[in-house]
């Protein structure tokens, strides 16, 4: 192939691939269009996914996924010997595979020991400079990234592809999330029991996994309000989390009536695949940079996502209509930092008007369609 790096992989003798992404759950769906990729670059390749347990929710029922391998962050604290247990049943699991491939889209130093232990043909891993000396001299290819501007966290993740000499094609970048069938269940029975209508509703998901990439409950509910006062329902949810559940019943105690009776309350109610199938119902999304709002987009509705300190570059809403509310008068942000010095409240996202949501919601639904109910 014209221009491939003269190291490229002889895609001949690629069999078997193993790609990692041992981070959160939008982490990992962000890494789905790897897989299609792979998929369609070598075609008589199985492909196995190794993620955390808890973040397979994520890939199951990806197309491109032969096996779907996990680790268990609760190994660790259930005693030595059953970690010991566990973690050699999962080499041997991997062992058997004999892949010819790793993938390894983390820094993870797991992805240094399981290329020296499953000895693939081809390895590739992220260039870092500053590495221990085991980091350097345990992948057969290095991916580089760029040191001067960001880009979205999918394209990185291609990149180490790129760099084996595999070409994503336009197609093959879009985000996969497959709700099965008794999610898809579980969302239009709760449609039904809230009378709801499929593309009638507007979910707003206002917590995240890290709470200084909220935003305040008082400005979450004037957003309420001014969106019922339009006559859109409205759902909202919220991961068990008693942290969201409070920030959750801050938001709905100074709701009015009418606003109250025009919402669904499913904070804590459904697991990330439900909201996917259930989301996947809705007419838009509006949330924080979280999970959620990574889901919202992989069902391809429409999106307004709230930012602060963190970067809409390389986390933004991924190849869906949608429309980022972020601060200009904050020249520090993205910051990267949990809250302004550290102290938990990102100043740059707290003061933000809901006027301004409530704008780039308008906007994105008479972009993609009827702006009314």
């Amino acid at each position: 192939m014209l221009n491939s790096p003269p190291d490229a992989i002889d895609t001949s003798l690629v069999r078997r691939v193993l790609l990692t992404k041992l981070r959160h759950h939008g982490d990992v769906l962000l890494a789905s269009p790897a897989f299609t990729v792979l998929r369609h670059a070598l075609p008589g390749a199985e492909i196995d996914a190794l993620v955390y347990r808890e973040t397979a929710c994520m890939l199951e029922g990806h197309p491109a996924i032969a096996h779907l391998h996990t680790i268990d962050r609760e190994w660790k604290r259930s005693g030595m010997w059953r970690q010991a247990r566990a973690e050699r049943a999962l080499l041997h699991a991997l062992s058997d595979r004999r892949f010819d491939l790793i993938v390894h889209l983390t820094e993870h130093p797991r992805g240094a020991w399981l290329a020296r232990l499953l000895r693939p043909r081809y390895a590739v891993a992220r260039e870092l400079p500053a590495a221990h000396w085991l980091w350097r001299t345990s992948f057969t290819h290095y991916y580089r990234l760029p040191r001067a501007r960001p880009r979205h966290t999918v394209e990185c993740n291609l990149d180490a592809l790129r760099r084996l000499g595999l070409r994503p094609t336009d197609s093959d970048r879009a985000l996969v999330l497959v709700p099965g069938k008794g999610e898809r269940a579980r969302a239009k029975a709760l449609i039904t029991e809230h009378r709801l209508e499929p593309r009638r509703f507007i979910v707003l998901h206002p917590g995240s996994r890290w709470l200084f990439k909220t935003w305040t409950p008082e400005r979450y509910a004037a957003l309420i309000e001014r969106i019922v006062s339009d006559g859109w329902r409205l759902v909202l949810t919220g991961a068990p989390d008693p942290r969201e559940r409070e920030l959750v019943a801050a938001t709905l105690s100074p709701l009015s009536t009418r606003a109250r009776s025009a919402l669904a309350d499913l904070s804590g109610q459904l697991t990330l695949r439900e909201l996917a199938a259930l989301i996947g119902e809705a007419r838009a999304f509006v949330g924080v940079d979280s999970a959620p709002m990574h889901i919202a987009a992989a069902m391809q509705v429409p999106v307004v996502a709230l930012f602060g300190p963190s970067g809409e570059v390389e986390w933004g809403p991924w190849r869906v209509a949608h429309r980022i509310v972020a601060s200009s008068a904050h020249p520090c942000r993205p910051c990267g930092i949990d809250g302004c010095g550290g102290g938990k409240l990102s100043e740059c996202l707290s003061t933000l008007p809901a006027e301004r949501v409530y704008g780039a919601l308008c906007e994105i639904l008479g972009e993609t369609g009827s702006a009314s109910p």
